[in-house]
């Protein structure tokens, strides 16, 4: 294959970028200690709000400018698990699960789906791997680390501006409950062990931890025990949404953010620990600690190869998918292919790579999209883009899907058939090992007849892609977590727990 006359080895550096700001942010290729993180989050099939607070932290962190480029992945979203590490910039890859605590998705599927080669417990410093040019580091969740105290003492200020700072003489009276939202052993997930260090600041006559009940606690039965005048609940959650923010008060008896109880306390309930602003400073602590006395990276050739082949196809209009792009007076237009020629006044304007991430996720009728190439990309918009961030917003629209082009045209891209990836399923998704040739063809005519994406992985060619002139041709190295939900909803167990196709 050819890639528009681009070799698919550049013997010289200056080749990688033109003169000019570079995509991705300002990333330049002869920048040495270049390091990327990567933030993933669970997300979800059937809504992007699971997906809003890794997003809203990754803007932060690049505001703090403390990584070259700061990347979300998803293990039910796009970008997924398996294709991020390659949209990577950096030969030197943080990636730190933003989960609250420590349990199977982070010692089990998370390094599974990543091609880690662990599978347990993280230590304190993470595991590192060499994976190809890069080195990769993952690091323990971030609610682990002692950091999260100050990060709970914030939320308990933002509802008792009051709180020293310091003990006072006297007793304070204050009582402070640390709920694990999840549940489980509020040991097991760490959560203990921040309720000693509070308990060591003097500033509350009681620190409790509790896991969330699964039904209501009627007569508020957790309470029992306490005497402090004020009771601050603090859920120890990655998210406020709804099944904390509403559903866990719920739980406790409280039917609001301030409950005064008669003859008893007045209970204060915060937002979730886990999405504080200053969440930002203790992910860079927990990356810190898993670099530390290493080497940093230098650019990754092969990626910088495929982006400059794309910045080729783009310098003239160039349509990838249903996304038409435009050079324009310096800068280039993004529009869905089919308003080409509906004049600008008529479209919708989007002027920053976030809003276009957000547009993209959402289809005409609102419905969240989470597979990004499937045929669904909603119209009446136009985005306007500095080239400084055409990847980005390429990215947010398409992941993954110009690295993974490059790749195939240069024979590199390895797709994994069904076999490999349904053997790795574990928990409630191992049933889909059972799946026979006629449910798997059924389901990959339903998910794949909706996608861009040619499923390498189930045996079809794909001769060209949208690098050598074919504008709706993209590869798909592997079954999606979204066709491999799929394939486990048809397996059900019947009553017997057989597992047969319904």
């Amino acid at each position: 294959m050819a890639l528009h006359g681009h070799s698919c080895v550049h013997a010289a550096a200056a080749r990688f970028f033109p003169p000019g700001p570079p995509p991705g942010g300002g990333i330049a290729l002869e920048c040495a200690g270049m390091r990327s993180l990567v933030l993933v989050g669970h997300g979800s099939h059937r809504s992007g709000d699971a997906a809003a607070p890794v997003y809203a932290l990754a803007e932060r962190l690049r505001a703090l400018n403390a990584f070259d480029e700061v990347l979300e992945a998803f293990w039910k979203d796009d970008p997924s698990l398996r294709q991020v590490l390659r949209t990577a910039a950096s030969t030197d890859v943080t990636v730190v699960p933003l989960f609250i605590a420590p349990g199977y998705f982070t010692d089990v599927v998370l390094p599974r789906e990543l091609n880690l080669g662990h599978q347990g417990p993280v230590p304190p410093e993470g595991i590192a791997r060499v994976m190809g040019a890069r080195t990769v580091r993952y690091t323990r969740p971030f609610g682990t680390h002692p950091a999260m105290r100050d990060v709970i003492l914030a939320r308990v200020r933002e509802v008792l501006p009051d709180l020293p700072a310091a003990p006072e003489v006297g007793a304070p009276d204050v009582a402070l409950v640390l709920v694990s939202a999840a549940g489980g052993d509020p040991h097991a997930h760490g959560l203990e062990a921040h309720a000693g260090q509070l308990r060591d600041t003097g500033l509350f006559r009681e620190v409790r931890t509790l896991a969330a009940p699964e039904g209501e606690a009627p007569g508020g039965a957790w309470l029992e025990g306490l005497t402090a005048a004020q009771v601050v609940v603090v859920p120890f959650s990655a998210s406020d949404a709804a099944h904390t923010r509403t559903g866990l008060p719920a739980r406790l008896g409280l039917p609001g953010p301030v409950t005064a109880l008669p003859g008893g306390p007045t209970v204060l309930f915060t937002a979730a620990a886990g999405t504080h602003p200053d969440v930002a400073q203790v992910v860079l602590q927990v990356a810190a600690d898993a670099h530390s006395g290493a080497r940093e990276g230098d650019a990754e050739r092969a990626h910088h190869a495929a982006w400059d082949a794309l910045r080729t196809l783009v310098s003239g209009e160039a349509r990838i998918g249903e996304l038409l792009i435009t050079p324009q007076h310096g800068v280039y237009e993004f529009r869905h292919a089919l308003d080409q020629g509906t004049p600008g006044s008529e479209l919708t304007t989007i002027v920053t790579t976030e809003g276009l991430r957000d547009h993209a996720r959402t289809d005409d009728r609102g419905r969240h999209r989470p597979v990004r190439t499937f045929r669904t990309l909603p119209r009446g918009w136009r985005a306007v883009i500095h080239p400084a961030e055409l990847r980005r917003a390429l990215h947010d629209v398409y992941p993954a899907v110009t690295e993974e082009a490059y790749a195939h045209g240069c024979y590199t891209l390895r797709a994994t058939p069904w076999p490999t990836t349904a053997r790795r399923q574990t928990g409630s998704y191992a049933r889909v090992q059972k799946a026979g040739p006629d449910v798997l063809a059924r389901v990959t005519r339903d998910v794949c007849g909706q996608c861009l994406r040619t499923p390498l992985w189930a045996g079809e060619k794909l001769p060209r892609t949208f690098l050598e002139g074919v504008p709706g041709a993209m590869p798909c190295a592997e079954a999606c977590t979204y066709l491999i939900a799929h394939v486990r909803e048809v397996l059900r167990p019947d009553a017997a727990g057989h597992v047969q196709p319904d």
